[in-house]
């Protein structure tokens, strides 16, 4: 079984600059990924100042319905919550959605952060897919990775196929070794990194293999730091990409990761 995923932070669906929306631009852009799943961060399940105020540029249902349209499922995790509205993580899928469920993984009362635990039911195994949103404190992420794992280890079967993807604010790259060690995944930049050169002589040599790093994804004008990610067990990773420039640079702060998958038998 061959899936196609993306992971994506998309701004609330507005522009980073004077926040005019972007929604109608962005269900273009997402469409044109072909992916069968995707994962959303920074999803506007509501907010009526603009809805009042454009009116005609602002669909009248949640985000992620809309953006999902009729090709895709989609499960929705309400994190932030304020007088006009409420926003979070979603999860888009050609496939049927079995089941979802949103676990409160906030640090301090400052940044409300979940995790949304989905399981897809794809043609030849079940999914589990975690979206994720981690907090802008080192200390906080750590935490909320702590919480993750044990969510992981509490919701899906030992070995059971699955995407963890979202915005780690990870920037240092501190957590990557940890959910290597301890769920068994990989991350979808992992096995295309060269092997050739001085440096990759001498990590060979001294048996630490390749350097690992995670793609640059922000900000979407020029990427730089690596804030996204996709991690991955059961599966063989066929291909990864950062879609960055033109359009992609309009419609959010963050550029999108796009990787094709084949389930391991």
């Amino acid at each position: 079984m061959k899936i196609r995923i993306a992971t994506y932070n998309i701004h609330k669906g507005v522009s980073t600059l004077r926040s005019m929306p972007r929604v109608h631009a962005l269900k273009q852009a997402l469409a044109s990924m072909e992916a069968d799943i995707l994962f959303l961060q920074e999803v506007q399940g509501r907010h009526d100042k603009y809805q009042t105020r454009h009116a005609a540029l602002w669909p009248e249902v949640e985000q992620h319905r809309f953006l999902a349209g009729e090709s895709h499922h989609s499960a929705y995790g309400m994190n932030a919550v304020y007088d006009h509205g409420h926003h979070g993580n979603a999860l888009l899928s050609r496939y049927h959605i079995a089941s979802s469920s949103n676990h409160d993984v906030s640090d301090h009362a400052y940044e409300s952060r979940g995790i949304l635990h989905c399981v897809v039911q794809a043609p030849a195994a079940e999914v589990h897919c975690y979206v994720i949103h981690l907090g802008l404190f080192a200390r906080s992420r750590r935490r909320q990775t702590e919480a993750l794992i044990e969510a992981v280890d509490k919701s899906s079967p030992p070995g059971a196929p699955l995407i963890i993807a979202g915005d780690f604010n990870d920037w240092t790259n501190q957590l990557s070794h940890t959910l290597r060690d301890r769920l068994g995944v990989t991350e979808v930049f992992d096995e295309g990194l060269p092997a050739r050169g001085f440096g990759g002589y001498l990590r060979r040599i001294s048996g630490r293999g390749p350097q690992m790093r995670p793609a640059r994804t922000f900000p979407a004008a020029l990427p730089w730091l690596r804030l996204d990610r996709i991690y991955v067990r059961g599966f063989r990773i066929e291909s990864a990409q950062v879609l960055h420039g033109g359009v992609w640079a309009k419609l959010s702060d963050h550029a999108p990761i796009v990787a094709s998958l084949e389930l391991r038998q």
